[in-house]
């Protein structure tokens, strides 16, 4: 009786340890996999925005009189609109930290699942004053994983529907997770990057600041009252945004842990009803009969983990945060 109870246990405790693991491959890599899909749509949406302006933009040239200096050629783009949450702003590069993604309005949990966000109450990247971009280091493809590898003069990049424009790095801090001042104007033009840190942790925050090299963009028509609008409402509007998560319905999470369970059962309680069928029998089982037991497996893991996969994403949200 001893030795089956000791037995229950071990097999239970393995059980639960293999989970573990599957979740935490799950919040390394497999959240990597959505935000990777969700990266290939943005950057086919962010092409066909930048075709669009390129499409219906006008070309000036300019030369002083009696000067031998190359005429200066002006593109103006059409008028611009303003982005709403979720769309696409713009393309970071960050040659040092081999990094390029498209950037998403909104510092929300849906936003940073995408990818990197963009504050909504900061200016736009290439325009005049703080520019405040967030992204994850750990989860979501990491887009930020080696940020605390930059260092003064390290170039950053931006591609946005207004033009191109380069920032260099000057700076790195260690900041609290509510420290809000990083966010204001600094009298400047700079972008500020934010993201969770030590790695694998929420108890601080990381900033890097790079200031820019050349003239800014000018503000899109109405975007000063957007933004005035989103300073007032935004829940995020703090250093934090979604990089902490958000609490989830615990239902949910609930029913898809219940279905794991009814389809790991199902498959188990099959494959043992064929086992004990076969060995009922009174003729040797072939080699090919014994497989035959097998084959509830064959259908009820691949079904036990895509379930698993939809509980651990619901899972990923009761818990403090994403980092």
């Amino acid at each position: 009786m001893l030795h089956r109870v000791l037995g229950g246990v071990g097999r239970s405790m393995m059980t639960a340890g293999t989970l573990i693991l599957l979740f935490v491959a799950y919040q390394l890599w497999g959240t990597g996999l959505q935000e990777a899909k969700a990266q290939r749509e943005l950057r086919q949406e962010f092409s066909a925005m930048l075709e669009q302006v390129d499409a219906t933009s006008t070309t000036t040239t300019t030369a002083a009189p009696d000067t031998t200096e190359p005429p200066e050629v002006v593109t103006a783009p059409a008028d611009l609109p303003l982005p709403a949450e979720g769309d696409p702003v713009a393309e970071i590069r960050i040659p040092r930290i081999g990094i390029t993604r498209t950037i998403v309005e909104g510092i929300g949990l849906d936003q940073l699942k995408r990818g990197v966000g963009h504050y909504p109450t900061s200016p736009l990247p290439g325009q005049a004053g703080n520019v405040a971009i967030a992204g994850h280091r750990t989860t979501y493809g990491q887009p930020f994983h080696n940020i605390d590898k930059l260092e003064p003069g390290d170039e950053i990049t931006f591609r946005t529907l207004q033009g191109e424009y380069r920032y260099e790095v000057i700076g790195t801090e260690i900041v609290a997770d509510d420290a809000i001042e990083v966010l204001e104007d600094k009298g400047d033009n700079r972008v500020t990057l934010i993201a969770c840190h030590p790695k694998y942790s929420l108890a601080q925050r990381i900033v890097v600041s790079a200031e820019l090299k050349g003239s800014p963009a000018p503000p899109i028509e109405g975007q000063d009252e957007v933004r005035a609008a989103a300073d007032a409402t935004d829940p995020f509007a703090s250093v934090d945004g979604g990089l902490s998560g958000e609490p989830a319905a615990r239902w949910p999470t609930i029913w898809w842990g219940l279905a794991c369970a009814a389809v790991w059962l199902a498959t188990w309680l099959v494959q043992t009803l064929l086992r004990r069928r076969l060995r009922s029998r009174e003729e040797r089982p072939t080699r090919a009969q014994r497989l035959v037991t097998w084959t509830p497996y064959l259908v009820g893991v691949p079904v036990f983990l895509v379930t698993l996969y939809v509980f651990f994403e619901n899972f990923g949200r009761l818990l403090p945060g994403n980092y």
